[in-house]
């Protein structure tokens, strides 16, 4: 478990290519008293109407779009590679199912309401501003959906103001 220090947006220098597409990221929310979390490999960082947000894609079937659309903050937790393995079932597993998270021995946390996971290198807190759901018309390299969607389980799109980022202090 960490200790974690805030650290402002514009002093953020990590990679997302390498973040979110190589490292993987929890998508974690509650509701009804409730935690879920999902692994998720697709999502950014930028600015949008002036804020700091994150974008994260979920399908309609998974369980934690549930918690999402519940919920008015959410986590993004990352983690190094010594967690690849829980993060490859959390991501494979439901929340339907199993309590995932109890077996996958991690601590849950929360920053106000919302949770994370204390066994983080990196958290970043955020409150939903946008969602919409993918249109098939929407497609304008039509072969996108050919590759990702043959059971036309568009994503949701969500975007959200970044409203902290905590990086875990290896030295406390």
């Amino acid at each position: 478990m960490s200790n974690f220090k805030e650290l402002a947006p514009e002093d953020f220098h990590e990679s997302p290519f390498q973040l979110i597409g190589k490292d993987w990221m929890l998508v974690t929310a509650e509701k009804d008293g409730k935690a879920n979390t999902m692994t998720a490999g697709w999502g950014g960082f930028g600015v949008m109407w002036a804020k700091n947000v994150a974008f994260v894609v979920i399908r309609p079937q998974r369980y934690t779009k549930e918690f999402i659309d519940g919920a008015d903050t959410f986590s993004l937790t990352f983690y190094d590679e010594s967690m690849r393995k829980t993060l490859s079932y959390l991501g494979t597993v439901s929340g339907r199912d199993e309590d995932k998270i109890a077996q996958s021995r991690l601590t849950l946390a929360r920053w106000g309401e919302t949770p994370y996971f204390a066994e983080a290198k990196l958290v970043i807190i955020c409150q939903k501003l946008f969602a919409q759901e993918y249109l098939e018309g929407s497609f304008i390299d039509q072969g996108l959906l050919t590759k990702n969607y043959p059971g036309k389980d568009l994503h949701t799109l969500y975007i959200a103001e970044i409203k902290k980022i905590l990086v875990a202090d290896v030295c406390a």
